[in-house]
């Protein structure tokens, strides 16, 4: 379903009225609701905040730009159907996690229309990049699960950067230095940033923040707080172990439909979204005085809200 032409034309009377400003170097961006956004994205995230329908049994998989979304994406995917598909026969072996998970600012409002939302299965799997304060209103007052994953930013404004230099020459964009990276992240001014910003709303609303130790442990919580917890049959009979094998980041990064090829209406190549996944690679590409700035920054803004990450 087509939006209107009203109101596509207010959607376009509020980006002029926004401040602009082109981050990473290429990226056409506005200030919206305290966050930044590319200005092609802004449509779609006002259509979702005002067309969504969000019933109680909707998983929404949330996270700040390269924080795990991906692999994250691939486990909800997997224990939501392990009753349909098992590693044998998972569309993760024919299809990108993006493909499978569709995302609110992305693939729900896309090019002025509306996505019938009403046919998906429940319990219906989406994504989003969104800041807690942008979601859409109704998500918030339902029942629907909300999983958060968050990274340490000395390892996210790494990877980001990476991600950045694969946009960029996707399209023939000019390159920036890790060091304009750097300075950009630390100011906030960054896509779906301030950083901090995006941890805080959905630190203080206490939801779910799986880590990546102990995946197996963790994996049994996410299933029990999407509402499907694994059987004891399940259990012993390795479903689990099945599941965290299936969706490592090795597995996924070696299957061949993440190795070449695009996401349909993207620029950037399927492989981009896979790196090392590593804790602790910052130190191979910051000087210490970097670090320094960027844990000074994590100590002032996250740090009273009680959230910490291990750096090695």
């Amino acid at each position: 379903m087509a939006m209107g032409d009203s109101e596509q034309e207010a959607i376009d009377d509020l980006i002029a009225s926004l401040p602009q400003e082109k981050l990473l170097n290429f990226l056409p961006c506005c200030l919206f609701q305290n966050f930044w956004y590319a200005i092609s994205m802004l449509p779609n995230v006002v259509a979702c905040q005002r067309h969504f329908k969000a019933k109680d049994k909707d998983i929404v998989v949330a996270s700040d730009p390269k924080s795990g979304t991906t692999w994250l994406m691939a486990i909800a995917f997997s224990i939501v159907n392990r009753s349909r598909f098992d590693a044998s026969n998972t569309p993760l072996l024919t299809s990108s996690p993006h493909e499978l998970v569709p995302r609110f600012e992305i693939d729900l409002f896309r090019n002025n229309s509306r996505s019938d939302l009403d046919d998906m299965e429940e319990p219906r799997l989406f994504s989003t990049h969104l800041p807690y304060p942008s979601l859409p209103e109704c998500v918030k007052r339902s029942d629907c699960r909300i999983i958060y994953i968050c990274r340490n930013p000395l390892d996210t404004v790494v990877s980001s950067w990476y991600f950045s230099l694969e946009m960029a020459r996707s399209a023939e964009w000019p390159e920036w230095s890790l060091e304009e990276h750097f300075e950009s992240y630390c100011q906030g001014k960054f896509p779906l940033g301030p950083f901090w910003e995006h941890m805080v709303g959905y630190w203080k609303e206490s939801l779910e923040r799986p880590h990546k130790e102990d995946i197996g442990g963790q994996m049994k919580k996410v299933a029990q707080f999407v509402g499907l917890p694994f059987t004891e049959e399940e259990k012993e009979g390795g479903v689990i172990e099945e599941i965290a094998k299936m969706c490592s980041l090795k597995t996924l990064k070696n299957l061949e439909v993440n190795k070449s090829g695009k996401l349909p209406g993207k620029i950037i190549e399927k492989r981009s979204f896979f790196r090392k996944g590593e804790v602790g690679d910052w130190v191979n590409h910051l000087t210490p005085s970097m670090a320094n700035r960027l844990n000074s920054i994590m100590q002032e803004k996250i740090g009273p809200f009680g959230l910490h990450f291990k750096t090695r």
